[in-house]
């Protein structure tokens, strides 16, 4: 059973007691009496007083038959409207606690059908017949048995339009449920976080963001160790496009120990790397790494590589970089780890890396892997290999132009 049906059942049955368990001073007076006054339109014969109080104290221990067989011993025929109003919603409380909600429903019915109930009370009763159609997840009829409750209740409180927005959720009647939610929320000094939580889903999923904002700052601010609002928060920003407060969100929360799944931890370096700031999100990337909060793959070494020479820091690009290239199916990733070598000077080490993309293959441009291995060569003053890369890279009309002008530059030096 769910928290949601818990309380549901649980507020059921002490609304079903407490009709009954008021009128407990009149029934212990009843019962110390030797005679038996005929009951009234509002009270309860001693016999009858007796074997309620008895099944509700069962009822009360869990000992349902117990409680079932006390029920069972009251002369139904002989009954007031309003003792048989009462003795109905006992049975309607046994049925509820045993999850027997059609049960229930029918005895909650039949305590209305007797007539030995005043108007607060019928209307408090049909507010737990539609309880007890939440309880079984009949959220149509639940809707329609709040809707004729709001029609007679005198002053609806919080709780009943938030089950009314419940119902209308779980039909996907969206625009239906929003403003019995939001009503729920303002009418409560203190509303319910499950019930700030509904307004949120509903803002979301209508795409409201504007509205959803300052909601999930207030959820934030009263559950700060929770990292799902955090993340909700970020997304809003993030919707509204203002990727500044989106990264400001997530570093908060990771700095706060909260974001630590793989998936966190790729969305900050995302946003970090969106937001200009490359050497940050490189470090958070290796921190990660180091404390095994990240799997591992090419995707997530290329990331850290990209950061690195984003931050011009060529010389700590080159072991990711190499390891994603390690882990691709094409040697673009050894073209690019050749490009950095390149800028770095490291002309031996680029060599190495552009021969390695050019043998892996699947390039997606070939001849500007052949420019760069021929100035690598160049600069190392290979002039054959150069020449050999120039004149491959020169069927290529993209990089013809610029291969011609290294291998006159190659003939003017050897001649």
């Amino acid at each position: 059973m769910t928290m949601h049906k818990k309380r549901v059942l649980h507020t059921s049955i002490s609304l079903i007691l407490a009709a009954v368990v008021a009128h407990a001073p009149l029934l212990a007076a009843q019962t110390s009496k030797d005679s038996k006054p005929p009951a009234s339109a509002g009270s309860i014969d001693a016999a009858t007083g007796k074997l309620l109080t008895e099944a509700i104290e069962f009822l009360n221990a869990e000992n349902y038959a117990a409680a079932k067989a006390s029920m069972a011993k009251i002369k139904v025929d002989s009954l007031s409207p309003y003792e048989r109003s009462k003795t109905e919603q006992i049975w309607a409380s046994i049925a509820a606690a045993q999850d027997d909600y059609g049960t229930a429903r029918k005895h909650l019915q039949a305590a209305i059908s007797a007539g030995g109930l005043n108007q607060n009370e019928v209307a408090d009763t049909r507010y737990q017949l539609a309880q007890m159609f939440m309880a079984e997840d009949k959220w149509q009829e639940g809707a329609a048995a709040l809707e004729e409750w709001f029609r007679v209740a005198k002053e609806p409180n919080s709780a009943a339009y938030y089950l009314l927005a419940v119902a209308y959720y779980q039909q996907n009647q969206l625009q239906r449920a929003l403003p019995n939610a939001e009503k729920a929320v303002a009418m409560s000094e203190k509303p319910q976080e499950s019930w700030i939580q509904l307004v949120v889903a509903l803002y979301l999923q209508q795409e409201q963001y504007s509205k959803a904002l300052p909601v999930l700052k207030q959820l934030v601010a009263s559950a700060p160790d929770k990292k799902n609002y955090w993340l909700q928060l970020s997304s809003v920003y993030g919707q509204l496009e203002d990727f500044e407060k989106s990264l400001a969100v997530m570093q908060m929360g990771y700095n706060a120990g909260l974001l630590t799944d793989d998936s966190d931890i790729r969305r900050l370096t995302d946003l970090q790397l969106y937001n200009t700031l490359p050497y940050r999100c490189a470090t958070t990337l290796e921190d990660a790494i180091k404390k095994n909060q990240v799997k591992v793959d090419l995707k997530l070494y290329e990331k850290q590589a990209n950061c690195w020479i984003a931050a011009r820091e060529f010389a700590k690009a080159v072991t990711p970089l190499k390891k994603a290239a390690d882990m691709s199916a094409s040697g673009d990733l050894y073209v690019r780890l050749g490009e950095v070598e390149v800028q770095r000077s490291e002309w031996k080490a680029a060599v190495s890396a552009l021969q390695n993309g050019l043998r892996k293959g699947k390039l997606k441009d070939t001849g500007n892997a052949q420019i760069l291995l021929g100035i690598a060569n160049f600069n190392l003053k290979d002039y054959k290999a150069a020449q050999q890369a120039f004149n491959q890279a020169k069927n290529f009309d993209k990089h013809k132009k610029m291969a011609d002008g290294y291998l006159q530059l190659i003939k003017a030096q050897t001649s």
